[in-house]
């Protein structure tokens, strides 16, 4: 009688709260792509004067007669229209990790929330700082070496297409330079290691940092060192924080005391 009065095996009820989850995060996707693209349509009419934007500081220093060329038919407009699309996705990416953070937020503990936000955040941020300190500073530097050093006779005349990849590139490997102190803060906030010990490293972690700038630039000891020495630089603002993490670990059993 018991077994008779009991209500029957729901199969499906496991698998409603997945259901829901892959419900949330494809509505959330699609949000992130609307945005991208909302973004995209209404920057597309600017696309060549975002190109110019970018390709300045190269402009700014070829010599007299120099230009900028297209040794390809569609690149006049499919250079311009690839950067726009890349800039939109730049722009949206607050709103895109958003919806990130939205979808994955209920599942973390309260103190886990409270100090995941800031590091989002910061995250955001700095990837823009890298990108900004690409765009202003080695940029002028790196392009001003390349132009003047040249022989005399040799115009200097670049690709749009190539000009692209080569920038995209550049940002793409300083903004993630610049995200080297939220990733030394975690792996000491996690306890995967601790400040004694990555300071040890340094040695090492100084070796790992040229060594990034010689993949990721061009072969030449300015360009290798305008990514290596910022990244050095993040390292030892981690290390501070990290710091800070473990005097406030140490001090909590005391005041509970």
């Amino acid at each position: 009688m018991s077994d008779a009065s009991s209500p029957p095996p729901d199969d499906k009820q496991p698998q409603a709260p997945l259901i829901e989850h892959l419900i949330e995060l494809r509505s959330r996707l699609l949000k992130a792509v609307i945005v991208v693209v909302v973004i995209f349509l209404g920057l597309y009419a600017f696309s060549n004067d975002i190109y110019r934007f970018v390709a300045n500081p190269l402009v700014a220093l070829l010599p007299v007669g120099s230009k900028m060329i297209a040794t390809e038919v569609t690149s006049p407009f499919l250079a311009p229209f690839k950067l726009t699309m890349v800039v939109a996705v730049f722009a949206a990416i607050p709103f895109i990790l958003y919806q990130a953070w939205a979808f994955i937020a209920p599942g973390l503990y309260k103190h886990e929330k409270a100090l995941a936000f800031p590091l989002l955040a910061s995250s955001i941020l700095l990837f823009y700082c890298g990108a900004a300190f690409a765009y202003y500073v080695v940029f002028p530097l790196l392009f001003s070496f390349f132009v003047h050093t040249g022989p005399q006779d040799v115009t200097v005349m670049t690709d749009i297409n190539a000009y692209l990849n080569f920038v995209l590139k550049m940002f793409f490997a300083f903004g993630v330079a610049f995200e080297i102190p939220i990733a030394t803060f975690l792996v000491i906030w996690t306890g995967i290691t601790d400040v004694k010990s990555l300071s040890q490293k340094r040695p090492y972690v100084i070796l790992i940092c040229f060594i990034v700038g010689m993949l990721l630039t061009p072969p030449d000891i300015i360009s290798q060192s305008l990514l290596a020495v910022p990244m050095w630089l993040l390292f030892e603002v981690g290390i501070i924080f990290g710091r800070i993490v473990q005097r406030r670990r140490a001090e909590e059993p005391t005041e509970a005391g």
